[in-house]
């Protein structure tokens, strides 16, 4: 009786699916430079055959180390501390992506935040490239490291000079749904409140809001309204000393929030003022979080795909790690009406 001879390296596997060995390492590493019809084949062999991939033998090889690191915005938050659930979400899908493409995830926060630590943080192999979660004001930093041959991409603001490759949402278009949403309702003193203009993510958005409403209401009034940085705290500190600084009747009809989590810090300020939402004071937030469905009452907002971003993250990153060079992608900011 024949016993069938079972494929016990990745030369077998590449004579079984008739492709090349090297093809045969790229399709059990994800790589985008094989079809999926070739990656099914060969994934397909390989579990017939029990066959496994030697991850210690495969970074040897590649000299790779299949570790990228993360790194959050922390300093955009008191303490250092994420305290924004966007932030929680993106972080997990990041992880998540990273996951299915055989990719160990290091959680950095270096206390020295230049493009020398970052440079040092690749060369002594620790991780094989970097996703940075928000560019904050890290801008300069990054243009920095984009002159070196580091391996980044980096979550925030798409913009046409960068050097780098980025993955963000269309803050001006988010901006833009925001201002016809309250033009729509006829309010006419409205208010932005989030990042100042040195954060490149906050200024396109409130530039995108700010023309949308003056389109269609040109006697409208636009604030801006600057928090310290993105906690609960910080936020409800600077709604209240804007009205503790205006009349009655110069309190604002329409306020755009640059993040669900400033937006709960707003209801929080007007209804201690005996304020009603949304009879005296339409509230507009951003990013979709999981308590803006559940909040009373319930929060319109712009959405943002994590899934999405955490994904294209990850491909960018593992495309220039495979030598090519990505470009930088904006995923769709998504109106989502709900009573507020």
């Amino acid at each position: 009786m024949k016993t069938k001879t079972r494929a016990k390296n990745m030369g077998d596997i590449a004579v079984l699916a008739n492709v090349s060995k090297p093809t045969v390492s790229r399709a059990l590493r994800d790589s985008p430079l094989v079809t999926a019809e070739t990656k099914a084949l060969v994934l397909e062999i390989a579990r017939k055959h029990g066959y496994a991939v030697n991850r210690n033998a495969q970074k040897l090889r590649d000299k790779r180390t299949n570790t990228i690191a993360v790194v959050a915005d922390f300093k955009s938050f008191p303490g250092s501390r994420l305290a924004d659930p966007f932030s929680f979400e993106l972080l997990a899908d990041v992880a998540q992506a990273l996951s299915l493409r055989s990719q160990d995830l290091l959680l950095c926060a270096p206390a020295e935040e230049s493009h020398e630590t970052y440079q040092t943080l690749l060369a002594s192999r620790h991780a094989d490239g970097i996703i940075f979660l928000g560019q904050g004001q890290r801008d300069p930093m990054l243009r920095q490291l984009a002159k070196t041959d580091a391996a980044f991409v980096v979550w925030g603001a798409v913009a046409q000079d960068q050097p780098y490759c980025a993955v963000g949402g269309a803050n001006v278009r988010g901006g833009e749904l925001v201002g016809a949403r309250f033009a729509e309702s006829k309010r006419r003193r409205a208010v932005f409140i989030g990042g100042s203009d040195e954060h490149l993510e906050m200024k396109q958005r409130r530039l995108g809001f700010e023309k949308a409403l003056l389109a269609k209401q040109p006697s409208a009034s636009v604030g801006h309204i600057v928090v310290s940085n993105f906690s609960y705290e910080s936020a409800l500190a600077a709604m209240v000393a804007y009205l503790d600084g205006k009349n009655k009747n110069e309190y604002p009809d329409a306020i755009f929030a640059a993040s669900d989590t400033i937006a709960m810090a707003v209801y929080k300020a007007l209804r201690d003022r005996g304020l009603s939402v949304p009879k005296d004071v339409s509230v507009i937030g951003y990013n979709d979080n999981p308590h803006a469905a559940w909040c009373s009452p319930s929060l319109t907002t712009i959405r943002q795909d994590t899934r999405q971003a955490g994904s294209l993250l990850v491909e960018q990153l593992m495309m220039m790690l495979e030598g090519r060079k990505p470009q930088s992608i904006m995923i769709p900011a998504e109106l989502i009406v709900r009573e507020s």
